[in-house]
């Protein structure tokens, strides 16, 4: 199962109607890249593709493809806000290692 905190779906939602995609689902990938050689992708999407996975986690629908959820397992999604900055962070037990600019990850 992978699940947002009710801080990150308020700033889901927050987003969503900033942006008039009210209604979309968040799709999660992890893809190729980055310094530790993968990273997260975050964006909404109107529906699931057909071999995604879906999960709903406090109001917000959530669309994985079978390949990241595999990476993803577990995973709980916080939204943090601090002097140096603020953003989505992934709180995901499936890692072994992380780099110094927080945004990938290794398996």
């Amino acid at each position: 199962m992978i699940t947002l905190t009710e801080k990150a779906a308020e700033k889901v939602r927050e987003i969503a109607k900033a942006e008039s995609l009210e209604g979309q689902g968040l799709r999660l990938r992890v893809i190729g890249g980055g310094c530790s050689g993968f990273s997260y992708d975050l964006y909404f999407e109107e529906k699931p593709g057909e071999m995604d996975e879906t999960f709903e986690s406090n109001g917000v629908n959530l669309f994985v493809d079978p390949l990241s959820v595999q990476y993803l397992e577990g995973t709980e999604i916080d939204y943090v806000e601090t002097l140096s900055g603020s953003g989505f962070k992934f709180n995901n037990p499936n890692i072994t290692g992380t780099c110094g600019c927080g945004s990938s990850f290794s398996v």
